[in-house]
């Protein structure tokens, strides 16, 4: 025993210094970047042909085959399929979407891997005298919601290239030319901003294009189709679940064309040539509003056409996007312009981009009546609401919520309230309501942020697709309407935590948030269809139909009972729940000024919960602050505006 005692001293120190101890040591392995990156060539091999095969509609099943001709000697070629998506904000290219991949050349199959690191890459070792490869795969379109959003139905599809292709790494995407057609179900019409549109059956093909372009420019395809003109080049192109869903009113149909008119007016020459509104009616193809140069990518409920005065406050994604094709695709922010879809966009210019997007959205939609004026109004009321009472502004700004959709991929939070999401849409438009308000009154109402969005987005004519602009060149572009300490207005406003409610531009425009007992236009028309009962602003809950708790206030009445997402109101007072039943509830606290007790489900466990609010039922609603017949500042931002489309 001593003898051992005596040895183990020994023994560790010769274990400690031994070649294979230090093994046990974790090191880094370098990584080894072996994808090209992008340069402002064109691809030497040629044009690349794309046949997709869409007519699988009862499997949801996109059958790709794609030639990518390489340059003489090549060795090895590297595909990328797309993942920071234009317009997504974020890398959300649905690779797991994409399977039975191969890869074959001179009818033979050809041997591949996956990038380890960059996993969107796939490197092809070419035989010598390899003069092109073939690519098979199929797109898988999701089946049901929880996969992804479903692009393919019984009755129509919405193709988006960039899905469903692969294109040669090291290159800039606007220099890859590429060749598209596609088979679609018997019958089918389809429409897409692309050019040269030759059809044989129900096999469609355009003329050759770049990549850019093609990704640029999605299809909406279908059974039951219409086509409306709207003039100035632009149409609108539907397909639905039904043919009935296309009667849409001829007045309708004309606040459309004045949404195209009073574009125009606003924002001077066009950045395209024609224009086409690509829209689903449709409660089975996945949600969608999406902007694109030439074109819009839009899901509406399959009514909205057919029950237009009742889709009312759902309509306002028409003006948003036609916005968004001057301000988003023609004018871009530098860090958000990228050469090819794997470099990472930078989207902290997103209050611009999307932020007063949505600010002309709105008064766009007003403009034009493809919204009525009370239904925007109540869309601004709901917006300041929420953030008069966000607890989430106390920590996080604006500028830091554009990075929101890389990292939260646009999923469901537990919080919202605090946690904040993409607010640099509906904040930054508020915050732009107040821009165009300092400048209306500090020009006496000669100059607003329409002076603003025709210098800047304007297009000059010829060819330019894209200009790009940073911080500097919006403060220098609103000092050239109105001087003003611009730099430090945006950086308070939307840089910084703990910024003020954003109601200045509604008080300047002659208007006052109040609360009122019953919702204002817009969240009654989105609380009825939905069937949801939104409490936020009184007991700190929203409520779908069977009483399921769907978000929760931050440090509102019921999160301080205990009750979160996912729990289920089962009974108010001792009745069984029922929205109504709810509302009377809150009505009767306050008068009675006693706690609401709720049975609570959560789990197999139910909990009577009293609930400590007396403040009544409240909704926003935006107030006259001076009521009479003269109209107000924002009364006539909203107004429509007279003279040509030039």
């Amino acid at each position: 025993m001593k003898a051992s005692f005596a040895v183990a001293p020994l023994f560790a120190a010769l274990f400690l210094a031994s070649p294979a101890a230090s093994q046990d040591t974790p090191r880094s392995v370098p990584i080894a970047h072996t994808v090209p990156d992008p340069q402002d060539t064109p691809w030497p091999g040629g044009t690349i042909a794309l046949d997709i095969d869409a007519t699988d509609i009862q499997r949801g099943l996109y059958r790709i085959t794609q030639t990518i001709p390489v340059a003489a000697g090549a060795q090895r070629l590297t595909l990328l399929y797309p993942q920071w998506l234009p317009g997504n904000h974020g890398p959300r290219g649905p690779l797991a979407e994409l399977v039975a991949l191969r890869f074959m050349s001179a009818g033979k199959a050809l041997t591949w891997r996956r990038d380890p690191v960059e996993v969107y890459a796939f490197h092809i070792d070419l035989p010598a005298g390899t003069r092109d490869v073939t690519a098979h795969f199929i797109h898988t379109s999701p089946l049901q919601p929880s996969e992804g959003r479903i692009t393919m139905t019984p009755e129509m599809l919405n193709l988006q290239w960039e899905k469903m292709s692969l294109y040669p790494a090291g290159h800039y995407v606007r220099r890859i030319r590429i060749k598209p057609q596609v088979t679609f179900p018997a019958g089918w019409t389809a429409a897409t901003a692309l050019d040269g549109e030759r059809a044989s059956g129900n096999r469609v093909s355009w003329a050759e294009t770049d990549y850019e372009t093609l990704v640029d420019s999605p299809i909406f395809a279908g059974r039951h189709f219409r086509k409306w003109d709207l003039g100035n080049n632009t149409v609108m192109s539907a397909v639905a679940d039904a043919p009935d869903l296309l009667a849409a009113p001829d007045a309708g149909i004309a606040k459309a064309k004045a949404l195209v008119d009073e574009s125009l007016v606003l924002f001077g020459r066009p950045p395209f040539d024609r224009y086409e509104f690509l829209i689903a009616l449709s409660g089975r193809l996945g949600g969608i509003g999406l902007e694109h140069l030439r074109s819009t990518e839009i899901q509406f409920e399959p009514e909205n056409f057919s029950l237009w005065d009742s889709y009312d406050w759902d309509r306002n994604t028409l003006a948003h996007e036609l916005v968004h094709s001057w301000n988003g695709k023609y004018r871009r922010p530098a860090e958000m312009w990228t050469p090819d879809y794997r470099q990472p966009m930078q989207g902290n210019l997103l209050w611009v981009y999307e932020g007063q997007t949505q600010f002309w959205g709105h008064v766009l939609s007003a403009r034009s009546g493809v919204q009525s004026k009370d239904v925007v109004l109540g869309m601004f009321a709901t917006q300041a609401g929420k953030y008069a009472e966000q607890p989430g502004r106390g920590w996080r700004s604006v500028d830091d919520t554009t990075q929101d959709p890389i990292f939260a991929a646009r999923k469901p939070k537990p919080y919202a309230s605090i946690a904040r999401d993409e607010d640099y849409y509906n904040e930054g438009a508020l915050v732009w309501l107040e821009a165009d308000q300092i400048i209306r009154s500090g020009t006496g109402g000669a100059r607003g942020l329409d002076d603003f969005a025709r210098a800047f987005f304007a297009h000059p004519g010829g060819d330019a697709r894209t200009a790009t602009y940073d911080r500097a060149d919006i403060v220098s572009a609103l000092n050239a309407v109105y001087p003003y300490d611009w730099s430090a207005f945006l950086r308070t406003r939307l840089e910084q935590p703990g910024s003020p409610v954003p109601l200045a531009g509604l008080e300047r425009g002659g208007y006052r948030l109040v609360w009122r007992s019953e919702p204002n236009p817009f969240d009654k028309g989105r609380m009825d269809h939905t069937e949801r009962l939104d409490l936020t602003h009184s007991l700190g809950l929203v409520l779908d139909k069977k009483g399921d708790v769907v978000a929760t206030q931050w440090e509102g009445p019921a999160f301080d009972a205990g009750i979160v997402n996912g729990a289920t109101i089962v009974a108010v007072n001792g009745s069984s729940y029922d929205a109504k039943v709810l509302r009377r509830a809150i009505t009767n606290a306050a008068r009675a000024k006693r706690p609401i007790e709720l049975l609570v489900k959560r789990g197999e466990r139910l909990t009577t919960v009293p609930v400590e609010w007396t403040g009544g039922l409240r909704w926003p609603w935006l107030e006259r602050t001076q009521p009479g017949a003269q109209p107000a500042p924002l009364d006539q931002l909203l107004a429509p505006r007279r003279g040509a489309a030039q």
